[in-house]
């Protein structure tokens, strides 16, 4: 009995098996899946009968135009579509004094640089330092796992590509480190918890026309709006469409169901009333 009693493994005071080591792994790991939950936020575009909230769009064109497009462009939005119903609609000069006031472009006709028209698209960003595209940035990164079964939950509450955007610009904690020359800032969103880059946005960073309070939140907010519009500027048209064609169909499955019924009630030995 002594024997077999010595012949068992022992684990020294401080020291961890690999099933321990294993858990507390999982565990870490658990905690910072938790920390980079995404809130979910009540958008007035999100739903089947939702809509874009045509000021709140304006107020995150002007975030972006003031505070993202020096490091971000939009290369595959036309300029022109700011006029747009469902969009920002601004009018037509507004939109032709925002295009001239960006960056010029190089026209291949003359091979001269000129200034943008409502017809450009807006400007790409690139180069060291420089973040990537926001055209789709929307659509590119969602935020809540799914669609699962049958999609509900994406058609009531999106894939949360604006809630992934709102929470990089809001959950920064302020911590920064340093690695391989580079700093990085803390963000509780991001994949891995750190981001390159820093806290764009701070309160009464811009000036609302409208007096909307420029709270961090708010902006964070307008601004994710208004990439969900620029990845998906068509999208109270396509709601539009599938609602009458949703109506159709119910009303075509009756009168099938009716006429079915009636082609078939004298081989079932039924009489139709005349």
């Amino acid at each position: 009995m002594e024997a077999e009693e010595a012949a068992e493994p022992t684990v020294a005071e401080g020291e961890t098996t690999g099933e321990e080591e294993e858990a507390a792994a999982e565990e870490e790991a658990g905690e910072e899946e938790a920390e980079a939950h995404i809130e979910d936020i009540a958008f007035s575009f999100e739903g089947p009968f939702g809509k874009y909230d045509q000021f709140q769009l304006q107020r995150g064109l002007q975030v972006y135009t003031e505070v993202c497009s020096a490091c971000h462009g939009l290369k595959f939005v036309p300029i022109r579509t700011l006029a747009d119903e469902g969009g920002p609609a601004l009018p037509e000069n507004q939109v032709r004094a925002y295009a001239a006031g960006l960056t010029e472009v190089l026209d291949p006709e003359t091979d001269e640089e000129r200034p943008r028209l409502p017809t450009d698209h807006f400007p790409a960003i690139s180069g060291d330092g420089m973040g990537p595209d926001l055209s789709l940035m929307a659509k590119a990164r969602a935020g809540f796992h799914g669609p699962y079964g049958t999609g509900m939950s994406q058609l009531f509450n999106g894939i949360g590509g604006p809630e992934y955007i709102h929470a990089i610009l809001t959950d920064y904690t302020g911590e920064e480190m340093e690695q391989a020359g580079s700093v990085f800032y803390q963000n509780t969103a991001f994949s891995g918890g750190y981001i390159a880059m820093p806290a764009p946005l701070s309160d009464d960073l811009v000036t609302y026309e409208d007096g909307t309070p420029a709270t961090v939140d708010q902006m964070a907010r307008d601004v994710s709006a208004f990439l969900m519009w620029t990845a998906e500027p068509k999208m109270m048209d396509r709601k539009q469409v599938g609602l009458v064609s949703v109506l159709f169909l119910i009303v075509l499955t009756a009168l099938l169901y009716l006429t079915n019924k009636r082609l078939w009630a004298p081989h079932k030995g039924k009489h139709l009333g005349s």
